[in-house]
């Protein structure tokens, strides 16, 4: 039986350090229906839990879908609607809507094995996440995602005016949503 997930947002906001203090900002200026994706790897797992209960109120108070970077189970016991990382993390667990990161060909093949509802494509441009290491680019972006068997969505180095550009039909960042001056700032979709 095929799993049934709620509609597949095109906007995603993707949580990390850097970005932590604007959050709140970003998340309640997001357009009802997007998705965020909570990593924040740099908290023990106290501290990352209870910041997660505080984000995922505020992401679910705009109808987002929250997804939890981890295996699925850890997924399912924090609530939330699917979990986001790896193929090899991905491939077992509890029906969950899945996020698979994919940076090559084998890792797309790896993904769709890994049972992925979805897969984030990266780093389609240079981005401060990884500075000086190879991106896709828009060309092997598009290729990729023509190739994949799930809805692509792009990451790394994204913002709106570049997903035009690409013509990407979901895109995801972590710097996007904040203001030049650092603060907390909105992006169209």
């Amino acid at each position: 039986m095929k799993r049934r997930h709620p509609p597949i947002p095109r906007l995603w906001l993707v949580s990390d350090a850097r970005n932590d203090a604007s959050l709140e900002a970003a998340l309640a200026g997001l357009p009802h229906g997007s998705g965020f994706i909570f990593r924040h790897y740099h908290l023990r797992e106290a501290e990352r839990r209870a910041r997660w209960r505080e984000l995922v109120r505020i992401a679910r108070a705009r109808d987002c879908i929250a997804v939890l970077a981890g295996p699925a189970r850890k997924a399912r016991g924090w609530r939330a609607d699917g979990c986001y990382g790896p193929p090899g993390m991905l491939a077992q667990g509890p029906a969950l809507l899945r996020l698979v990161t994919a940076h090559s060909l084998r890792e797309l093949g790896q993904a769709c094995r890994a049972r992925a509802d979805l897969v984030l494509l990266s780093p389609v441009f240079p981005t401060r996440s990884h500075s000086g290491g190879s991106t896709l680019g828009p060309l092997r972006f598009r290729l990729l995602a023509r190739e994949s068997d799930v809805p692509a969505i792009a990451l790394g180095g994204m913002d709106a005016r570049k997903a035009r550009r690409i013509d990407a039909e979901a895109w995801a960042a972590i710097d996007a949503f904040r203001a030049p001056n650092g603060g907390p700032g909105h992006q169209d979709s």
